[in-house]
């Protein structure tokens, strides 16, 4: 069985297209909370109110970094999805995280982020441009099989 953590943008379906790909493989999937606001507010909400925004994200990131850091520690491999539409520092993070940590690291994302990214892509295994890509490799691996 291979534990994969799916991290970076959210605003895209490329996890389900990833977990519904994978179906019928012996694959568990964990992530971030992936719902915006809930990741944004969840410091304040558990630990309490703050009057600046700064101190309100603090919090919020250091709750969510428990979770992160759990997930990439317990995966075989991560998969990191840039988007095309915000800058995803987060995912950046997360991707020398998971180098530093010696994990598989599988990188997605369009060719237009391919010069933004050179040094994050030459950290990873695999760089994929489509969700699809990224559920071949991981067939491939379980299996040896290839597409087709």
């Amino acid at each position: 069985m291979l534990n994969v953590y799916l991290s970076g943008e959210i605003h895209t379906d490329w996890r389900e297209q990833i977990i519904d790909g994978a179906q019928g493989l012996d694959v568990t999937f964990s992530a971030p909370v992936t719902d915006h606001g809930a990741s944004d507010d969840c410091g304040v909400a558990i630990l309490g109110g703050e009057d600046k925004k700064y101190w309100h994200d603090h919090k919020g990131a250091m709750v969510n970094a428990i979770r992160t850091r759990k997930g990439i520690a317990d995966a075989d491999i991560v998969v990191v999805r840039f988007g095309d539409q915000y800058k995803q520092w987060n995912a950046a993070f997360d991707a020398g995280y998971a180098a530093a940590l010696g994990k598989s690291l599988i990188i997605l994302h369009g060719p237009d982020h391919a010069h933004a990214l050179k040094e994050v892509d030459a950290a990873a295994l695999a760089v994929a441009q489509e969700p699809a890509q990224v559920v071949d490799i991981l067939r491939y691996v379980l299996s040896g099989t290839l597409p087709g």
